[in-house]
C-alpha cells in the first residue's frame, strides 16, 4: 500500500489567487490582507542542538514581548510561583473571581510549537483565559528542547496537574491547551487517567497538535494558506527526540478514549494548518462516548486575527462559557 505522498494518489491543482473572503468582519478581512507576522527563518536540524539553543534564544524575549503586549490589559491580581520537581508552576489569581467558581481552578498548557513561550511568557499567555473565567489558573512553565524532550514536558503537565487535583479535586478543575498545548494537555490527561488519577470537570482544547504524524488532509490543503503555520516537522522531531510519533502520550489523537476523557470544546478555524486535528480528535471523542462539541470559525488560520477582530473575542466567550458550565454541573 503507498505510504508516502508522492505514492499516494493526488490531486493536481492549478496555481490560483485565493481572495480575503467578504464572509469575516471588517477587522478580520484586515488581518488576513497582511503579510503574516513571523519570519521566514528555517528551524534548524534537529540535529543541530547548538543551532536550537540559539535559535530559541533569539525568539525568547521577543515572544513573551509579544504575549505581554496582547494580554497585558489583563494583569491580574496576583502572580505566585510554585515549583515543582523540575518545573515552574505560576498561579494567577485575577482580578475578580467568580463567586461562584471559587473553588474552581482553570490548568492551562501554553503553545509554542514544543519548543517556545517559556518562563514569564507561560504566565502572559495564560491572562486573558483567566481574567475572562474569573478562575484562578494555573499555567506550567514545562520543561522543553533541546535539553529537556519528550517526555520531560509531559511529565511536568502531571505533575501539575496532580497539584491541583489535590488543592481542588477533579470537578473543579478545568484544563485549557491551545496548539501544542492543547496537545500536550490531552496527553496529560490521557497519562493521568492511566495513572489512575481523576479526570477534570472540562477541557478545552484550541486548534491542538493532537497529531505529530501531520497525517491530516489539511496539513496538504491549508499548507501555505494558513498565515501562521508551517509544517512543524524540525520542531516535531526535536520534541520528540526519536519516540513513536503514534504514541498516544505524543499525539493524543491515538489515545484511546473509551477508558474515559473529560466533555471537551473544540475550536479551530478554515484556514487553519491543523483543521484537520480539530476534526480527527472530535470525532475520536465522539466515537467514544465522550462528550464533544467542535467549534469551526470561517477564514480563521492557527494564530485566530490575532485578537482583532470580533471573532476572536466570540470564539474565548464561547471557550468561557463551555468552561464555566460544566464547572457548574461537575463535568456533567
Amino acid at each position: 500500500m503507498p505510504t508516502t505522498p508522492s505514492e499516494r494518489p493526488s490531486l493536481q491543482v492549478p496555481a490560483r489567487s485565493i481572495p480575503v473572503p467578504t464572509t469575516i468582519s471588517p477587522d478580520a478581512q484586515a488581518m488576513l490582507a497582511m503579510p503574516t507576522p513571523y519570519g521566514e527563518v528555517a528551524e534548524p536540524d534537529p540535529s543541530d542542538k547548538v543551532a536550537w539553543e540559539r535559535y530559541l534564544n533569539e525568539r525568547r524575549e521577543p515572544f513573551a514581548r509579544m504575549l505581554e503586549e496582547r494580554f497585558g490589559a489583563d494583569r491580574p491580581a496576583s502572580l505566585t510561583e510554585h515549583g515543582l520537581s523540575h518545573a515552574t508552576l505560576y498561579e494567577i489569581e485575577p482580578t475578580t473571581l467568580a463567586s461562584e467558581h471559587a473553588g474552581s481552578a482553570l490548568f492551562y498548557v501554553h503553545g509554542g510549537g514544543f519548543t517556545s513561550g517559556d518562563g514569564i511568557a507561560a504566565a502572559y499567555a495564560a491572562y486573558q483565559l483567566a481574567g475572562l473565567t474569573g478562575l484562578r489558573t494555573f499555567s506550567i512553565d514545562y520543561r522543553m528542547p533541546p535539553r529537556s524532550p519528550f517526555p520531560a514536558g509531559l511529565d511536568d503537565a502531571v505533575e501539575a496537574y496532580r497539584f491541583l487535583l489535590d488543592r481542588y479535586g477533579a470537578a473543579n478543575i478545568a484544563a485549557y491547551g491551545a496548539s501544542a498545548g492543547g496537545g500536550l494537555v490531552a496527553s496529560c490527561l490521557l497519562k493521568a487517567r492511566d495513572l489512575e488519577m481523576a479526570m477534570p470537570a472540562v477541557c478545552v482544547l484550541h486548534s491542538p497538535e493532537a497529531d505529530l504524524t501531520e497525517s491530516g488532509d489539511s496539513f496538504e490543503t491549508n499548507l501555505g494558506i494558513d498565515p501562521v503555520l508551517k509544517r512543524l516537522t524540525n520542531s516535531i522531531a526535536l520534541y520528540a527526540d526519536g519516540h513513536d510519533l503514534r504514541d498516544s502520550y505524543l499525539s493524543p489523537l491515538f489515545g484511546d478514549f473509551t477508558k474515559g476523557f473529560p466533555p471537551t470544546l473544540i475550536s479551530g478555524g478554515t484556514r487553519d494548518l491543523f483543521l484537520s486535528n480539530c476534526v480527527l480528535m472530535h470525532r475520536a471523542l465522539k466515537r467514544a462516548g465522550i462528550p464533544a462539541e467542535l467549534s469551526l470559525w470561517e477564514a480563521m488560520g492557527h494564530a485566530g486575527f490575532f485578537g482583532a477582530a470580533p471573532e476572536d473575542h466570540e470564539m474565548v466567550e464561547e471557550q468561557v462559557a463551555f468552561i464555566r458550565d460544566r464547572l457548574s454541573h461537575g463535568g456533567r
